[in-house]
């Protein structure tokens, strides 16, 4: 399959953590068992160097960007799943990015306009227009609390008339700039050829069993390239396929279970405290699964929130189908081997 179809036939793409030791060194050893994990859960893909992977990563004293890229490769190998590589920073560092990931054959680029907070509108256009040239990319709207920027319809209107945009990543944890990008999508004449993902982690579900009419033109969220689904991931991939099977009529059950996902991901995300243990609650899942050793994240202040261990206590607790604790059990062995 081609890259687009593969995109719009509707993926589980976990953005992919990274697995270190106490003394916070790649774990390379884990850092393989999580793309094992995925991969077997039925993953369509992986977003490595992305902001679950820990944006120091790139800090010339981790040095890790290339490594977790190269691991991650390696383990996907010839499997038919699309490889995403996080491409961040300002011109030279985007495009060194970029070319090193082409060459250990990713498939795209997610582009992160981060470090552009005080570009123009015309400025963040051509930066991916030159990204653009050396992979395809996905469009990124991340939420300015995480360290995103608000991005105007207009931007979208005109980015999407880039010709190797191939998705977009919709990520602003805000119902108004989620129908920005799909209003410019519907209207640009180019909705068969850009598919459309959510990284709202507050509003996964319901994201993915909306179907927009904006005048005629229907649009769905076909997939979803998010944080949330680098743990319980075999639950996910069922989840994308209730979905897909419901795409007309939504029973409350369906309803519900987006309920209950968004309550649970506010434990993970730690939205109470401005998401400072978004990823260190990620890596307490999976420490608690096995397959990471412990929490430990670059940055040593970067760690759970007050509370927030009692709080994935509770949803553990209250929403015993959402983990998929013995998928795991099953197989860790095997993954770490």
């Amino acid at each position: 399959m081609q890259l687009r179809d593969k995109l719009f036939s509707g993926l589980v793409i976990p953005a992919h953590p990274l697995a270190l030791t106490q003394d916070r060194k790649l774990d390379e050893r884990r850092q393989r068992a999580l793309t094992r994990y995925y991969l077997a859960a039925g993953a369509g893909g992986i977003a490595v160097g992305v902001h679950t992977t820990q944006f120091a990563i790139r800090d010339p004293r981790a040095n890790l960007l290339k490594p977790v890229l190269k691991l991650a490769a390696e383990e996907v190998g010839n499997r038919n799943a699309v490889k995403i590589a996080g491409v961040c920073g300002h011109r030279a560092q985007a495009l060194a990015e970029a070319e090193f990931a082409a060459d250990l054959g990713y498939d795209a680029a997610l582009l992160s306009l981060a470090d552009l907070k005080n570009e123009s509108v015309p400025a963040l256009l051509e930066h991916a227009r030159a990204i653009a040239s050396v992979l395809p990319i996905i469009g990124f709207y991340l939420q300015p609390s995480v360290g995103g920027r608000i991005l105007p319809f207009e931007f979208w209107q005109e980015f999407i008339e880039i010709e190797n945009v191939v998705a977009i990543k919709i990520a602003p944890f805000n119902r108004y700039q989620t129908i920005d990008v799909v209003r410019a999508v519907a209207q640009s004449g180019r909705a068969r050829d850009i598919a459309l993902y959510t990284g709202n982690d507050d509003n996964i579900l319901l994201d993915l069993l909306t179907r927009f009419d904006l005048g005629g033109e229907h649009l769905r969220i076909v997939g979803g390239l998010l944080g949330h689904w680098a743990v319980w991931t075999k639950t996910a991939v069922s989840h994308l396929a209730l979905a897909k099977a419901h795409d007309q009529n939504v029973p409350g059950k369906l309803l519900t279970l987006a309920q209950q996902i968004t309550d649970a991901n506010a434990a993970l995300f730690d939205p109470a405290h401005q998401f400072h243990g978004c990823i260190a609650g990620l890596h307490e899942v999976l420490r608690r699964q096995g397959l990471l050793e412990g929490r430990w994240c670059l940055d040593p202040q970067e760690d759970l929130s007050p509370g927030q261990s009692e709080e994935i206590d509770r949803v553990y607790k209250q929403y015993p189908h959402l983990p998929d604790d013995e998928f795991v059990k099953e197989h860790l062995n095997e993954w770490l081997s």
